[in-house]
């Protein structure tokens, strides 16, 4: 039997890193994606194949798609990791920086989603695993626009799930918490940028300072356990529908649907 192919998105650093790294070491010929190829250099010399992609641009998307499947004759998993934080309030994020927020980390994922349906459908086997995160299931101040994409990504999996079923395609959530990664340092300094000279930028930057300090310890939890999934998504007979995992997303999550708004809120702000 052929190996199965999976394609990574965002693959440069972090958890897609890991995940193409993990999968290719599970017997997957692994493709590994971002905007920025030469930051593709060390999946190369760990067997992965690399290929270039920006989730924001079609021909960019499609070019990945086609050239895959005229390599490999298929795609199998997808993982629709490409993404990031763009946090500051709601009034101080310019709409052209949410539009770019949402077209990132939806309408990429969507897209792409789009794009190797006709593919899995073929071989009536497939695996689309869209990672979250525990800010689809809870809100933070200053970071409502991502969040409304993590909200939108848990919507659009579960839809999608009920829509593919039939043809044997999986779609999966991974919902991380916590994980030791650039993504708090970028959204932290998108925050303090946001709000500079502006009337949150007091306690934006105490957010941000928080944020930095987080992200910089030893608390969080490593990428690996959030690859570790990824793979068990991919290969297991019946994967579940979402995977929540890392530091801080179950009680957090528990908190958020047991708690009134209210009570949240001030749990929320302490934080």
């Amino acid at each position: 039997m052929s190996k199965k192919v999976a394609l990574v998105t965002g693959a440069s650093s972090g958890i897609g890193f890991d995940a193409a790294i993990k999968l290719k070491n599970n017997g997957f010929i692994v493709y590994g994606a971002a905007r920025r190829v030469e930051k593709l250099n060390e999946l190369e010399s760990k067997g992965v194949k690399t290929i270039q992609l920006d989730v924001t641009k079609e021909s960019s998307m499609t070019n990945c798609v086609d050239s895959i499947v005229k390599q490999e004759g298929r795609i199998d998993v997808l993982v629709n990791n490409a993404g990031y934080g763009s946090y500051g309030a709601i009034e101080d994020v310019s709409m052209e920086e949410a539009r770019r927020q949402i077209e990132v980390n939806v309408f990429g994922l969507a897209r792409m989603s789009q794009l190797v349906l006709p593919y899995m459908r073929k071989h009536n086997f497939g695996r689309i695993i869209n990672i979250s995160s525990m800010g689809g299931k809870i809100y933070t101040a200053f970071g409502g626009w991502y969040h409304a994409t993590k909200f939108a990504v848990e919507a659009l999996s579960d839809c999608m799930r009920l829509e593919v079923e039939e043809f044997g395609i999986d779609v999966v959530l991974v919902e991380p918490g916590g994980i030791k990664t650039d993504w708090g340092i970028i959204a932290a300094d998108n925050l303090k940028k946001a709000s500079k000279g502006g009337a949150y930028y007091k306690s934006a930057s105490k957010v941000a300072d928080g944020m930095k300090t987080m992200y910089s310890g030893n608390s969080l939890s490593d990428p690996k356990i959030i690859s570790k999934v990824i793979v068990k998504a991919a290969t297991a007979r019946k994967p579940k529908t979402r995977y929540l995992l890392g530091f801080g997303a179950k009680p957090t999550v528990f908190l958020r649907r047991i708690l009134s708004d209210r009570m949240f809120d001030r749990i929320i702000r302490r934080i």
